[in-house]
């Protein structure tokens, strides 16, 4: 079915449902960024692929919020669907509640499956509704009744990471936690976030894409935790580490909903609002007293251990390697013979395979060649898919998952010989990205305090770009990782201090529509500094090891400061990576990370 026959349906079981307005956002039952194939009801309803993103559908109209990333990609994607891009941020563009309440007819119905949608956001539409004197319907899955050859839930098992790679056993995160609870007041705790429950019982899956998460949910009490899951994913020896280490009832997957009416008035339950869904928090018995305050296994995550850090530095090795062959043998072959975006892209996972211990593409790769590396979020299928040639500038951004840690890179490669404008935004790019890992700063600095430092030398020459510079990576989960990240705008989700351990990318970029996109990625390791009578000090270890492509640089823009960092962490790059690479790649190696 095209789109417009889907709406079509879907609006004619509104109708039946006397439902005025129907939500679709991009989740599954716990919020994840990136969910399984059976989860994609809004890319169903739309037609846009991108991997984040809102539908409100009503009677005679259907909208799609997204982020300025899929600006482009939205724009093209629906074309011919009726479906209206809301560009989100935009001057006069309403946000989704605003257009709720100002489109929702008084006494109207609002619709959503509360499986999928947030607790928080799920109550801001309460009030909403409320102010409308209309109602809420949240136990209706509409897609689900139109979705005709909807594909089943996971059913792949899980695997357990070693402690030689965690470096820290459950029990004595179950420990941190409800230290965490007696703190907050509470004596039982939900947890929701697939990559909290990954991280707490030290065990990964393959329910997600990319992400290697397990679908799964956990009740944490004081003396008891209950794991929801299909256990037919848990192998014997897994259930018995789990068992030994804590986890004292297995229950299906579903089970849940059920099993927190149980909870009484002598409980005090601690809920995350931004990750338990509405639906889960509506079953909670109301007189159950509850603390809403974030999941501590978030920080706790965020904050790698010794033991992550050296596995981290040590699968940034790995991807450097598979890198810097990468772009050697790109540098070598592109207009001698015939490569396109997929076939690199193809290309790039054999040398990453080629390292060991790889398990998959830590997120869906961007491989943008010419005008498609403009839209922030591209991806080649075989109906876009180019030849890479010379004269233009071709962008990977793409990651993978190692037992050792997630990694996340972009780089931007020069094939010939290219426009002055092209090579003074590279070069921006260059400059932006080393100011940032170059920061120096009092603890207590989020990623607001140092975002200005990516962005002066875009902002200096009245140019931006449309995405937050960095986020936290989490350890083979999701790329995307809180509480922290930098960016300008205000996002209560990224606005905790920077943390000695976590581990965040430094990723400015410019994209020209019609002609070329720049960024440049690395990850940053955040360490203490100094401590003294002004407070403690924290700075940035940049643990990427691939070279910037000097191609595409114009060292005249450069101040005598950037070039001296540039050459530096060139000689970073050519000490990690040359031991590992062939006399033909070392020489070439030393050529493209020379002193400039």
């Amino acid at each position: 079915m095209k789109v417009t026959e889907r709406l079509k349906k879907l609006r004619a079981l509104m109708a039946e449902k006397n439902i005025n307005m129907y939500i679709v956002p991009t989740a599954d039952f716990h919020q994840s960024e990136y969910v399984g194939e059976h989860f994609k009801a809004r890319k169903y309803i739309t037609g846009f692929t991108g991997s984040a993103g809102t539908a409100v559908i009503t009677m005679d109209s259907a909208g799609l919020w997204t982020d300025g990333r899929y600006f482009l990609q939205a724009g093209k994607q629906l074309e011919g669907t009726t479906v209206e891009l809301f560009k989100m941020g935009e001057p006069k563009v309403p946000t989704i509640e605003e257009y709720i309440e100002s489109t929702l007819p008084e006494k109207g119905t609002l619709g959503f499956d509360g499986r999928v949608v947030a607790m928080g956001s799920g109550q801001v539409y309460e009030e909403i509704v409320q102010k409308k004197n209309g109602s809420i319907k949240y136990d209706c899955d509409l897609i689900d009744d139109i979705w005709e050859d909807r594909p089943s839930l996971s059913e792949k098992p899980a695997f357990a990471l070693d402690v030689k790679y965690t470096g820290e056993t459950t029990a004595s995160k179950l420990k941190r936690v409800r230290e965490a609870m007696e703190a907050a007041g509470a004596n039982a705790h939900v947890i929701t976030s697939l990559d909290d429950i990954a991280w707490l019982l030290n065990i990964r899956g393959d329910d997600i894409e990319f992400f290697p998460l397990i679908l799964s949910y956990v009740i944490v009490t004081m003396d008891e935790v209950h794991l929801f899951i299909n256990e037919n994913k848990l192998s014997t020896e897994i259930k018995a580490d789990l068992m030994k280490n804590g986890v004292t009832a297995f229950h299906p997957y579903n089970d849940v909903y059920e099993e927190v009416k149980k909870f009484t008035a002598k409980d005090t339950l601690l809920v995350d609002p931004v990750r338990m869904n509405y639906a889960l928090y509506n079953n909670i018995p109301k007189d159950v007293k509850k603390v809403e305050k974030e999941n501590p296994c978030v920080l706790f995550k965020a904050m790698k251990n010794p033991t992550e850090i050296e596995n981290i530095k040590k699968a940034q090795i790995k991807d450097g390697v598979a890198h810097v062959k990468f772009i050697y043998w790109l540098k070598q072959n592109v207009g001698k013979e015939k490569i396109t975006e997929i076939s690199a892209a193809n290309k790039l996972e054999e040398l990453r395979i080629e390292q060991g211990g790889f398990i998959r593409q830590s997120f869906e790769p961007i491989c943008a060649f010419g005008e498609h590396a403009a839209i922030v979020h591209y991806t080649s299928s075989p109906e876009t898919d180019v030849e890479l040639k010379e004269g233009s500038l071709f962008l990977t951004d793409t990651g993978a998952g190692f037992y050792e840690g997630s990694t996340d890179i972009t780089r931007t490669i020069a094939f010939g010989e290219i426009p002055q404008v092209m090579k003074d935004h590279f070069t921006l790019t260059v400059q932006s990205n080393l100011r940032l890992a170059h920061a120096r700063f009092l603890y207590g600095c989020n990623g607001m305090n140092l975002d200005i430092l990516a962005r002066a030398p875009f902002w200096d020459n009245n140019l931006n770009f449309n995405h937050g510079t960095g986020h936290g990576v989490g350890y083979l989960m999701n790329i995307h990782e809180a509480p922290t990240g930098f960016r300008w705008q205000y996002r209560a989700h990224e606005v905790h201090p920077i943390e000695e351990g976590m581990v965040l990318t430094d990723e400015p970029g410019i994209y020209i529509g019609g002609s070329h996109g720049v960024r440049i990625e690395n990850e940053l390791l955040a360490c203490k500094g100094e401590k003294n009578e002004y407070g403690q000090f924290m700075h940035f270890e940049t643990i990427t090891y691939v070279p910037m492509d000097l191609d595409a640089i114009n060292p005249e823009m450069m101040s005598i400061q950037e070039k001296a960092w540039l050459n530096e962490y060139h000689k970073t790059v050519y000490d990690k990576i040359s031991p590992y690479l062939n006399e033909e790649e070392k020489a070439w190696l030393k050529e493209y990370t020379r002193e400039i």
